[in-house]
């Protein structure tokens, strides 16, 4: 294995995604509102219920299954809705982080390179077909990790910002976080990359690409409404089972990947 050839290749694709616009703008809105605009909304909750008509907080509370209402016996209604929110119902939200950097930059790995007409020139550089997918891997890949773990921090401090009103302690991030952000969230990352190289590698433009390869997005809208309707109660066990199951996921995804990646097979669809 070159990791000199590697360590190129993820270099010149991260610098190409500095001057790509379809790239870099969702890597730069969604963040942004999952990371401040979210939490500085769960700081005016508790103002909502006492609207006209907003009734659908304290609904939500009622509706959360006994393992849920234990955890927030000990705060007062106020206090409830905003951890509610910002330590749970947030939680697979944030997955969408490292899902998203790793599907977008995945979607630019092959299907851009046939969009800029350099793909020709990459196929015929000195790597093998591993050299080759491994650093289009870790383009994505590196870049996910690092939004990921940034954003973890980043919103532990904007959510004890948010909820210091309300709660005046801090109350984040919890050992249930720290699992999300160091175990699944790479995870997520992993399922997201092996998805859409595969196709990537199969179809012409990036538009295609980001859009076929967003279907990995439905495990964790499936959590979002699993959870919001109190059939799936987040704990540190249930995370770290999670984790199992997308590190599973992206063996398999991965492992297809390098089994069937063939630089020949893409100059044939290029």
């Amino acid at each position: 294995m070159n990791l000199r050839a590697v360590r190129a290749i993820v270099i010149k694709d991260l610098t190409v995604l500095r001057h790509a616009k379809a790239v870099l703008i969702p890597l730069i809105v969604v963040p942004l509102i999952l990371l401040l605009l979210l939490p500085a909304v769960a700081a005016f909750a508790p103002t909502f219920v006492n609207l006209p008509g907003a009734g659908d907080l304290t609904a939500l509370l009622d509706s959360m299954p006994d393992a849920m209402q234990a955890r927030l016996a000990g705060y007062t209604e106020d206090e409830r809705i905003v951890v509610l929110l910002l330590t749970y119902l947030f939680a697979p939200l944030y997955l969408i982080l490292p899902l998203m950097v790793a599907s977008v930059i995945a979607a630019d790995t092959f299907a851009g390179e046939r969009e800029r007409r350099t793909l020709e020139a990459l196929i015929y550089t000195p790597t093998s077909d591993a050299e080759l997918l491994l650093g289009k891997l870790l383009s994505g890949f590196l870049p996910a990790l690092a939004v990921a773990w940034g954003g973890f921090v980043i919103y532990s401090v904007v959510a004890n910002a948010a909820a210091w009103p309300t709660l005046e302690r801090l109350f984040f991030p919890t050992g249930m976080w720290f699992v999300l952000a160091l175990w699944v969230a790479p995870a997520v990352a992993a399922v997201g990359l092996g998805a859409t190289v595969l196709v990537s590698s199969r179809v012409s433009t990036f538009q295609e690409a980001y859009q076929i390869g967003g279907a990995v997005v439905l495990p964790i809208v499936l959590l979002i409404v699993g959870q919001a309707a109190g059939v799936v109660v987040l704990s540190t066990a249930f995370v770290v089972g999670l984790g199992v199951v997308f590190w599973a996921l992206a063996a398999v995804l991965l492992w297809y990947g390098a089994r069937t990646f063939r630089r020949g097979e893409l100059m044939a669809r290029a």
